[in-house]
């Protein structure tokens, strides 16, 4: 990255005045021009003004494993889309727009994302009156045309409980030409309620942002504040967090295995799975008494230690769970029928991947290598390497298979760190965070990617705290995956990438 950069690593904070201003159009042009050298966007954000806005773009460095950080003010209601060229930018384009009022001209897919009033009142980019109450969903959707093609419309309300979200299939016969997603049903404004913080109840909220991902977001939140207070993590507490998190990717993965042979009409692995995602759940239990790890985790540490014998109990566990998911994961593979609806099904090109910004098992599916634990390494993950799975067709198939695969690794990896759990403290002491700082964390939740980005004003308080849930990057690739499908096969494929919508509706 050039001079217009300011280069950090994962969980590490700089002076936001330390971060190089350039004009808007030499902004976008270097975030251009990044791309074109393999760098990849992780965080795009607004902060309006009441007379301008400032854009500030992450962007990771694979090969050097460091992010770059550039800003802009802009005082114009108006920038070109880079969406057009670069299709991973065309979400975060339409966040800011919807955000700070900025319109992108020439946008391909200029519409709502979550169909909520901007930052500032009066700045709409849609020009949408402030006394019309808003309606989520309500907006043009794409059509094709043509005497034989029909249009699906799926949702929000589904079929048992799950949440809401809208799915328009454009349709010949059985085969989908073109899927459009429509969210923002779960919209919570949990970013607009951030600036302020932290607040004593701020973690909790991070918690919260994707039920399922307690510890990927916690971790990332607490990385934050480590960074602006300047506080060190004792091994013994990134060796705890780095099995929590193991363990609700293993409790997630074990979960959707289950689901997809469930899909299938495959009930025995569908069954034994199910019960066994309650014996990982059961083991982040033992650590701190949530099954899903809520109020484990405290920047500077852990709230819960680990005795010895709660130690030994995981380990028993641990085996015990090994033996199980093995044998109920191995029916699916020596199954021909269930393979026979895996393999083919909904596959992404690697191509798209790319172009997409696909990350987590969505992207390694592709045989994209993207993992922040290898590539940007953070806590436990800095002293021990944890091998990556990819695999090459993208398609349902694939996506099982890095599952399994990656519940393999994350299987050993605790049982590991259990053996040898360094000894000492497990929880640092708090300090305040600086004032006029930019912090960014990375984390490697079990659906893939987590950006946490905060700025605080002068007191140290968040002037600005941006979340990128994996879910904001992978809807796009779900969308994909259904092109030239046969419809009856979208709950398969929506399963196999099972994204969360209250992670993407923030």
């Amino acid at each position: 990255m050039n001079g217009s950069f300011r280069i950090l690593f994962n969980g590490s904070a700089v002076p936001f005045a330390d971060i190089p201003q350039v004009d808007p159009v030499p902004f976008l042009q270097n975030i251009l021009d990044a791309i074109d050298r393999g760098r990849r966007v992780v965080s795009y954000f607004g902060i309006p003004g009441a007379a301008e806005t400032t854009l500030v773009c992450v962007l990771a460095d694979k090969t050097e494993g460091r992010l770059g950080v550039t800003r802009t003010v802009t005082r114009e209601d108006r920038l070109p889309t880079l969406a057009l060229l670069c299709p991973q930018l065309q979400l975060f384009e339409r966040e800011i727009a919807e955000q700070c009022g900025l319109t992108f001209d020439d946008h391909p897919w200029f519409k709502p994302v979550r169909f909520h009033r901007p930052f500032v009142p009066g700045r709409d980019a849609w020009n949408r009156p402030a006394d019309v109450p808003l309606k989520v969903g309500v907006m043009d959707y794409y059509q094709v045309a043509g005497d034989d093609v029909h249009e699906v419309a799926v949702g929000p309300v589904h079929a048992g409980i799950i949440e809401p979200g809208h799915f328009r299939f454009q349709c010949h016969g059985e085969e989908v030409f073109h899927l459009e997603i429509s969210l923002g049903y779960q919209h919570r404004g949990v970013e607009a309620g951030l600036p302020g913080g932290p607040h004593p109840r701020t973690l909790q909220q991070m918690e919260t942002v994707a039920g399922d991902t307690t510890i990927g977001h916690g971790q990332a939140y607490c990385m934050v504040l480590e960074a602006l207070g300047g506080i060190k993590v004792p091994p013994r507490a990134e060796v705890l967090r780095g099995i929590a998190l193991e363990l609700e990717r293993l409790a997630n993965h074990t979960g959707d295995l289950g689901a997809i042979a469930g899909d299938v009409g495959y009930l025995p692995t569908a069954s034994f799975c199910g019960r066994i995602r309650g014996d990982f759940l059961n083991m982040t239990a033992v650590l701190c008494g949530s099954r899903f790890g809520r109020g484990l985790l405290t920047p500077g540490g852990t709230i819960f230690d680990l005795t010895a014998d709660h130690r030994d109990d995981l380990l028993k566990r641990l085996a015990a769970a090994r033996r199980d998911l093995t044998d109920a994961v191995e029916l699916l593979w020596s199954t021909p029928s269930v393979m026979g609806r895996l393999e083919g099904t909904g596959a992404v090109s690697r191509e798209f991947a790319v172009k997409l910004s696909l990350v987590g098992p969505a992207a390694r599916a592709c045989g994209v290598k993207r993992d922040v634990r290898l590539d940007y390494p953070f806590g436990i993950f800095r002293m021990t390497h944890l091998p990556v799975a990819t695999a090459f067709h993208g398609d349902v198939c694939a996506r099982t298979m890095i599952r399994w695969q990656e519940a393999q690794k994350s299987m050993d990896f605790i049982e590991e760190q259990l053996q040898h759990l360094p000894a000492g403290d497990h929880r640092a002491k708090a300090a305040p965070c600086a004032g006029r700082h930019l912090a960014v964390a990375l984390t490697e939740g079990w659906r893939g990617e987590i950006c946490h980005v905060a700025i605080t004003d002068d007191e140290g308080r968040f002037a600005r705290y941006k979340i990128v849930d994996p879910s904001f990057h992978n809807w796009q690739g779900l969308a994909m995956a259904l092109r030239g499908e046969q419809i009856s096969d979208f709950p398969l494929c929506n399963k196999s990438f099972n994204l969360s919508y209250c992670g993407f509706d923030l």
